[in-house]
């Protein structure tokens, strides 16, 4: 345990992603290969059936510290962690337990049927002979998850880093079907369980956000535009009759979209298709506020499918039949594409990306402005010539996004930030007025520098009101611009609005409080083009 207790303390005391990595990497050196088993299922979320109830838990700790239930409970709106919470008021451990990660995680399944006092006779074992951290990691073991900053993808670029095995057939690997119980961490790493060769993607093709005129790339005869959507960018590789779906992230989502998997398998031919993942109905692209509801879904229910279709809009190929065609022409790669998909008859959610019809370049600047009308985020350009990249390449491929939407909203909570930002307000929380009162609507955390960043943890400090946890109410006095990407009603929220990437765009330190936005105002921006 004190293994894996060191590991999540490297990881926590820092926000870099390659400082995350080197620690991961030197615990899979170290550690046994049951507990690297075990470590990548906890952060893939294979983990076991709860075994106790945290109430139960809660319950065992003010027994034991003789705390009355109104000082748990403020310790708990302090720390705002209840496995945390109970690690810090425990007393010091009168004896020393040392067992490894996948011994705990042994005794931990094995302690789900058991009776409530079976339980509590463990807990209170284990309480008394761990530090202070590793309760913190023991408690989160039972009931809580490991939510400290190390998604698939960094833990993938470990384990390709400690192996040089491709990230990608890592990630279809841990992601796959396979059991702590049933594999060994060689296998699981290597693949035996899985047959990469059929599933295996390309690294994706991006591109710059456009820094110059448009008469600066040339002809307009050289260049094909397309609509850039808003929603998950995808590869769907179809090889020996095996569909395979790759999120842009690395991440194999197959499962997640049965309605594409169903639809490609009309095509005769094997492909790797370049396109995007989006909420479609009646022909019509939804939000991504929509798509949203489909995303990360372990079972797609039928209503599900009902509610939220999804469609896919095909941009590019990039293998045909076997062959890598990623340096052939991108005008020649389309005319591919479209010569598949006009040999088969598809379902209307399956499209190739419409290509802008324009002769000049000053046509371009209406279309764009237009495009919220239709939920795109505005223009892809691609130079006729070009390959398909690995990553991003200047000069090729181009994206020109419409405007950013703005608002004027009122800070009215605050929360420190983590690593080398924990001693600063870093995480804000917005309001604008509904009547005479004020409604949140959108929490951001970029967009300030440094300086501003320390004024305002200063002025916090001088101005909160009351705190809850980590977080901090303070006077309703500071206004900030803030400028997202999309807007779309929601039931979620109270203001019954949800914001798409918020963003901090400047202090408006010219500006009282009560000219902020009202609710009304910025719902009318959902139908703004």
């Amino acid at each position: 345990m004190k293994l894996f207790s060191d590991l999540i303390s490297a990881i926590e005391i820092t926000n870099k992603t390659n400082a995350k990595i080197e620690a991961l990497v030197n615990y899979f050196k170290i550690a046994p290969n049951k507990d690297k088993l075990w470590l990548i299922a906890l952060f893939t979320g294979k983990r076991p059936s709860r075994p106790v109830k945290t109430t139960l838990m809660r319950q065992w700790c003010m027994e034991l510290t003789q705390l009355p239930e109104w000082l748990f409970l403020e310790s708990y709106s302090t720390v705002g962690d209840l496995g945390e919470t109970m690690a810090l008021l425990l007393p010091e451990p009168h004896h020393n337990l040392d067992l490894s990660l996948h011994e705990w995680m042994t005794e931990l399944k094995a302690l789900k049927p058991k009776t409530e006092d079976e339980k509590k006779t463990f807990v209170l074992e284990a309480w008394s002979g761990l530090d202070q951290q590793e309760r913190l990691i023991f408690n989160k073991l039972i009931g809580g998850s490991f939510r400290i900053g190390v998604s698939k993808k960094t833990l993938v670029n470990a384990l390709a880093k400690l192996t040089n095995i491709d990230a990608n057939q890592l990630m279809h690997s841990i992601i796959g079907n396979w059991d702590v119980d049933s594999i060994a961490f060689e296998e699981l790493i290597n693949g035996s369980h899985i047959n990469y060769d059929n599933s295996k993607p390309y690294p994706f093709c991006l591109a710059y956000a456009l820094e110059k005129e448009l008469p600066e790339l040339g002809e307009p005869k050289d260049w094909i535009v397309e609509q850039k959507w808003d929603g998950i960018r995808g590869q769907i590789v179809k090889r020996n009759n095996e569909i395979y779906i790759w999120s842009r992230g690395e991440e194999l989502v197959t499962k997640q979209f049965p309605e594409l998997v169903e639809a490609m398998s009309n095509f005769k031919d094997d492909f790797v298709i370049d396109g995007e993942i989006l909420a479609m109905k009646d022909n019509d692209v939804l939000l991504f506020n929509d798509l949203q509801k489909r995303l990360n879904r372990k079972n797609v229910t039928k209503k599900l499918l009902e509610d939220v279709p999804v469609g896919f809009k095909a941009y590019d190929i990039l293998e045909y039949n076997g062959n890598d065609i990623r340096e052939v022409p991108f005008a020649q790669r389309r005319e591919r594409l479209e010569s598949i998909f006009n040999s088969v008859a598809l379902p209307n959610h399956i499209k190739l990306s419409f290509i802008v019809d324009f002769t000049k370049w000053e046509e371009l600047h209406a279309i764009r402005d237009n495009s919220r009308t239709i939920n795109s985020e505005g223009l892809m350009l691609k130079q006729k010539k070009s390959p398909y990249h690995t990553g991003r390449k200047k000069g090729d491929w181009w994206k020109w996004k419409v405007d950013p939407l703005t608002i004027d909203a009122v800070m009215i909570y605050a929360q420190k930030g983590s690593g080398r930002r924990s001693s600063k307000y870093t995480d804000y929380t917005f309001a604008v007025k509904k009547d005479d009162a004020l409604v949140t609507v959108a929490k951001a955390y970029s967009g300030l520098t440094d300086k501003e960043i320390t004024e305002i943890s200063q002025w916090v400090n001088k101005n909160a009101i009351e705190k809850f946890g980590p977080v901090r109410t303070v006077k309703p006095e500071l206004v900030f611009e803030i400028a997202f990407e999309g807007i779309a009603l929601s039931n979620r929220h109270k203001s019954g609005v949800a914001l798409r990437f918020p963003r901090i765009s400047r202090w408006r330190k010219d500006k009282p409080v009560e000219e902020i936005d009202t609710i009304e105002t910025v719902k009318q921006l959902i139908t703004a083009p």
